[in-house]
């Protein structure tokens, strides 16, 4: 299967060169790397710039004048992999080595029979590592929380290791999409799932990272579930604004 990996960046300059090397190590040569990075002030566009250089043609870079979001940046990775005929498939991955790229495997054997493949960490066998209370009380509870309301029987909602076939993808009309970080996750598979896409979930241990900065906040995963309601009520919306699946 050609897939795309697509991994957003900010301040990432540390953590870029391994996970890509890692990446390409772990994966054929049939699978790719773009990185889209958001004008990072700590030079990780221009690492991620040698790195293409030196890995030409499996690894990309994409360049963002300022730093727009997570939702934005993997919408604009999606759509310069879909420009491209050859790509079947598309995965989301974090730079910090919190998705490890030993669950690459499992992800593209995963897509080669679902539609939607989720590393999840709330199915059996999945977990988290180096996590305080509080954060894992958050997270599993923002996944039940919008299985409940959204009605979708899907385990890890708010993960963001997850794959895409293209048809998903040309389904769900990536224009429309609206949500950042957390409720874009929430948003995507939301969408899949009134699309009725085949969604399969396989389990990874999700490891703190333990180089650079994390970007989530309490604000932003509360923000995130607030957006829940909405994507219910629009539920219609979705439905007969998008094309019809190939």
């Amino acid at each position: 299967m050609r897939a795309l990996i697509v991994v957003p960046t900010y301040n990432e300059r540390e953590n870029i060169r391994p996970l890509v090397e890692a990446i390409l190590a772990s994966t054929p040569n049939s699978i790719d790397v773009l990185v889209v990075d958001d004008n990072s002030p700590d030079g990780t566009g221009g690492e991620a710039d040698r790195l293409a250089q030196e890995n030409s043609p499996r690894v990309y870079v994409l360049h963002r004048e300022k730093k727009l979001g997570l939702g934005t940046a993997y919408v604009n990775g999606f759509r310069w992999g879909l420009a491209r005929a050859d790509y079947e498939a598309f995965i989301e991955m974090d730079a910090d080595f919190s998705h490890h790229p030993t669950y690459l495997g499992t992800m593209l054997a995963t897509l080669a029979r679902a539609d939607v493949a989720i590393g999840s960490r709330y199915v059996d066998g999945g977990g988290t590592k180096n996590w305080g209370l509080g954060r894992k009380i958050l997270s599993r509870g923002g996944s039940v929380y919008s299985r409940m309301i959204l009605g979708a029987p899907i385990r890890d909602f708010t993960g963001g290791f997850n794959g895409w076939r293209r048809a998903v993808l040309n389904a769900v009309d990536l224009e429309t999409l609206r949500s950042d970080g957390y409720s874009f996750q929430i948003e995507l598979k939301y969408r899949a799932f009134l699309k009725h896409f085949r969604t399969e979930e396989f389990p990874i241990i999700f490891e703190d990272r333990k180089v650079g900065e994390s970007k989530m906040n309490r604000r932003i995963v509360f923000e995130a579930l607030a957006r829940v309601w909405s994507f219910r009520m629009n539920a219609r919306k979705f439905l007969t604004a998008l094309p019809t699946t190939p």
